[in-house]
Formats: structure tokens, sequence, C-alpha cells
């Protein structure tokens, strides 16, 4: 039995709630991006449960399919890297969609064998590939945004960046004044019904 996208969101938002959703509006969390906030997301454990696993596959797909032919997915490690190997195995066996992941500092030894350039490993990326970033969580989207502009200088057509959750704090507009389409999972106001 398969499970759709509308029942694949209902259940990881609940799963998001239980897993990864911590409130202190008392002692807030300071962010990757600098901000503090009373809302904190981890969504390591959330990418690392099976069922989870499940329910992202279904949905990140299901964005996919809207954005019509896709050479590869990947973004900047780490949160990219749990999500590329999800999409990945839920594209299946005889799928040609391809995984990479971008490094925030080049480590000099990837891409040898594939003809990346230094900092984009895994799968060959060749200029004219439409590519789809995928993200865990996106506050500003400072950091996904400057693996789409290494991406685009590569010449690649940076389709989307599917993210798992947009914290409604600014992402979704930097992404399209940056010309590239954020496409949430989730959005805050799902978990915290504000």
């Amino acid at each position: 039995m398969s499970t759709s996208a509308g029942e694949a969101k209902s259940k990881l938002i609940e799963r998001v709630k239980e897993l990864a959703y911590l409130y202190s509006p008392n002692e807030l969390f300071t962010l990757a991006s600098g901000r503090q906030s009373p809302h904190f997301f981890d969504m390591k454990p959330v990418m690392m449960d099976p069922g989870c696993a499940h329910l992202l596959g279904v949905l990140i797909h299901s964005e996919i399919e809207n954005l019509g032919a896709v050479d590869a997915v990947g973004g900047l490690e780490l949160g990219a890297v749990p999500l590329t190997g999800i999409a990945i195995a839920k594209a299946g066996k005889g799928s040609t969609l391809r995984g990479f992941m971008v490094r925030k500092e080049p480590k000099g030894r990837g891409g040898r064998k594939t003809g990346n350039p230094p900092g984009i490993e895994g799968s060959t990326i060749q200029s004219g590939d439409r590519v789809v970033l995928l993200e865990d969580v996106t506050t500003t989207g400072g950091s996904a945004l400057k693996a789409a502009i290494r991406l685009s200088d590569m010449g690649c057509d940076v389709a989307a960046c599917i993210t798992i959750l947009d914290r409604q704090e600014g992402g979704a507009e930097a992404f399209e004044s940056a010309g590239v389409n954020l496409v949430p999972l989730l959005v805050r106001s799902d978990i915290t019904g504000e």
C-alpha cells in the first residue's frame, strides 16, 4: 500500500513535533544564522528515523515530479546528505537521478574520479544538469543559496530548493530574490500552529 503525499505530510507533521521541535520562550535558542528564536528544529532525528525517511521520500519525490525532469539532487553538508540518500533510495533501481553534496569547505580529495570541482562530491555534475537542492531547515536561506551559486557558476540549472521545514523567517524571500524557487515540505506554522 502506497502513502499519498497528503498522508505523508500529515504524519510528518506529527513526527516532527515529537522528534525535532523544542519551544523555549524564556531561554531563546541561537540558530546557525546567528538569530535567536524560541523555536528550535533539529531534523537529524527525523531524517534518521526509518518511518520518517519513507515520508520524506514520498514528499520529496512528489515535489520533484511537479518540477519536471531533474538530473540530480543534493546540497550543502550536513543536512542535505541524509536527504540526498533518502531521495536517491526512493527513486529506486533503474532511476537516472543522481546525488551530490556540496562541502562548506573543499577538502581537495573529492571529485577526482567524477571530474567535479573541489567541494562538489558524489555523482558527476555537469554544465546543463537540472538540479534540485535539498535542505533540512531553512531560516534565511544563506547556506543553500551559496550552494545554488556554486552550481549555477558550473552551468547547472537550479530548478528549486526543497526543504523539510521553512521557519518562515525570510528564507523564501531570499530564494525568490535569487531566482530560485523554495519548496517547503512543511512550514513552521504547521508545527507551532502560529
